[in-house]
């Protein structure tokens, strides 16, 4: 059965954004080192947007995901700069109820239940299912997240945009991998104790 990963940058509080929810990629909390972008080519290409992999001459499919799922807010950060589709190669689905009927965009538009819809990608022939973000669609499929990828960098902002963004909800997960990049980001791998 396919996996549901949760792969993501965040700080040491725990933040995936600052408080005004903007892009942080290339932030000072959650800097995109040279060594960061040799692991993410060498290790999860297909997690690099359309225009990265192309400038980078990265083509064919992914070696872990071949779906990728994010919410609207995250999905607006990619329409922000230009692209209705930042991850072409991979099948993407956005979880928004207000794009939908939207049949303009070239993404799914998952307009009902998330999880209901992620059970059924997972019962599907394929690879892994990447979860992009953000915090309050996390939190909606903890349930169903079976991986932990954390490129945990070595920043406090005390603010923004939580990892998981819900109430109060327990669920336990184990360390399995961890890749010490030399700018100071941890690629930290854990898998859910069922």
């Amino acid at each position: 059965m396919r996996r549901l990963v949760y792969f993501v940058a965040v700080t040491l509080d725990g933040f995936i954004a600052g408080p005004d929810g903007g892009d942080p990629s290339g932030s000072e909390f959650l800097p995109v080192t040279p060594d960061l972008v040799e692991h993410l080519v060498a290790s999860w290409p297909e997690t690099l947007p359309g225009p990265a992999r192309d400038a980078m001459g990265i083509s064919g499919p992914g070696s872990r995901f071949d779906t990728v799922v994010e919410g609207r807010g995250s999905y607006d950060l990619g329409l922000a700069a230009g692209l209705t589709d930042a991850y072409p190669h991979l099948r993407h689905l956005v979880v928004s109820r207000s794009l939908a009927g939207r049949d303009d965009l070239p993404v799914e538009v998952v307009d009902g239940d998330p999880v209901e819809r992620v059970r059924e990608l997972k019962a599907e022939e394929g690879s892994d299912i990447w979860l992009v973000g953000g915090g309050t669609l996390a939190h909606a499929l903890l349930p169903e997240i079976d991986r932990l990828v954390l490129k945990v960098n070595p920043s406090v902002i005390g603010d923004g945009v939580r990892l998981f963004a819900g109430p109060f909800t327990h669920a336990r997960f184990e360390h399995v991998d961890q890749v010490d990049l030399l700018g100071g980001v941890r690629v930290v791998t854990l898998d859910r104790v069922r």
